[in-house]
């Protein structure tokens, strides 16, 4: 077992067994009779499930995946009794900036994957050697490597403490960070228990802090420009027709999690619903497929759904952040300027036509290049 303090190499090796496992699990799927009513609206297809279960069987190639991601430094420590699993890149750049990159929920450190290179070695993508940053990337709590999670109370606030002390363990006195989704939690949470280190954060898929809490009133509304209506508007029907996983997951993770740890193919449904309904550009379906087996392989699905109990059971509200704050906002986010300026010291925003959920996997170049230009001021 890693011992508190000590920062130790990690590298993945999935015994056979356990990709054997798995291939005769999906060889026994039982297909879930078809509902009636327009493909994807009463959830995932189950033709189109069939044909990705197939593809995971016959043409996806885990060990190359594997192999992909052990070319990646990778690393585990203990904090707070808890394993954290984390890739640590190093730029080239002497004067590279320290940046944590922080994912969510259906997420995992693969969603980083394209945007790696531009950001620690920017001269060899066409970007200037002075936008450079060192990468640190965590496994959340309770997700893959880092997870079961062993104990309650791992919400935002702990997480950010227990990130704030791994950049400490590292040796970085200050540093920058940048999540989307639950990470979007997570960074706001760095700026308010590590100020005196962390010069900036940035985010993307926001939503606590970043969106009106409750009805918004009619006058209220009408003063919203077009753009900020539109988001409001997708709010709303995010929180009156999509958001059923988020309830099963905030309030019986336990359950679900029988379910998802017992069949891959459920398992890639819970998932792929979530990459389908949030995306707007086409992502790569090895991408996904490996984005899965993180949570498959390491029997997480369960741990991290109970991120969202914690989250929801957390008696912590954000607080006024003082730290300067970028926002991406892309197509398919519901972040308001106007309401992330109650509690978050806003900088820079910008609004994207395109692009949606999954930055970095969907437009890794819009996103490298915000993150680099929110941080140009900072160093």
């Amino acid at each position: 077992m890693t011992q508190t303090g000590t920062i130790t190499p990690f590298r993945i090796e999935i015994p056979e067994i356990a990709l054997d496992d798995l291939d005769d699990r999906l060889a026994r799927t039982r297909w879930g009779a078809p509902l009636p009513g327009a493909p994807w609206e009463r959830g995932v297809p189950v033709d189109e499930l069939r044909e990705l279960v197939s593809y995971w069987r016959t043409g996806y190639d885990w060990r190359a995946q594997e192999a992909l991601l052990n070319e990646l430094p990778q690393f585990r420590t203990e904090i707070d009794g808890q394993h954290i699993h984390f890739l640590h890149v190093r730029s080239p750049e002497a004067d590279a900036l320290p940046l944590l990159l922080v994912h969510g929920w259906p997420g995992s450190v693969v969603e980083f994957l394209d945007v790696i290179g531009p950001l620690t070695e920017p001269a060899a993508y066409g970007g200037a050697p002075a936008d450079a940053f060192d990468l640190v990337i965590p496994a959340l709590p309770g997700f893959g490597f880092s997870g079961p999670t062993r104990e309650p109370g791992w919400d935002s606030h702990r997480i950010a403490t227990a990130f704030a002390e791994l950049m400490r363990r590292l040796g970085y006195d200050r540093y920058a960070a940048q999540g989307g989704d639950f990470g979007a939690f997570v960074v706001p949470d760095l700026g308010r228990v590590d100020a005196e280190h962390v010069v900036g954060v940035h985010v993307n898929a926001a939503t606590m802090g970043f969106i009106p809490f409750g009805a918004v009133p009619a006058e209220e509304q009408a003063a919203l420009t077009d753009v900020e209506q539109a988001r409001l508007a997708r709010l709303q029907t995010y929180l009156a027709d999509g958001n059923g996983y988020f309830q099963i997951q905030a309030t019986r993770p336990q359950t679900v999690a029988h379910a998802l740890a017992d069949s891959p193919a459920g398992q890639l449904a819970w998932v792929l619903e979530k990459f389908h309904e949030w995306s707007v550009c086409p992502i790569d379906r090895d991408r996904i497929l490996t984005n899965v087996m993180l949570y498959w392989l390491t029997d997480t699905a369960g741990s991290a759904a109970n991120l969202y109990y914690e989250s929801m059971h957390s008696e912590r509200w954000p607080s006024r952040s003082g730290v300067p704050t970028g926002v991406a906002a892309f197509a398919e986010d519901v972040a308001i300027r106007r309401y992330a300026e109650a509690v978050n010291t806003i900088t820079h925003w910008s609004d994207f036509e395109t692009g949606g959920h999954f930055a970095a996997l969907e437009v890794p170049d819009l996103l490298v290049e915000d993150v680099r230009t929110f941080f140009r001021t900072l160093r």
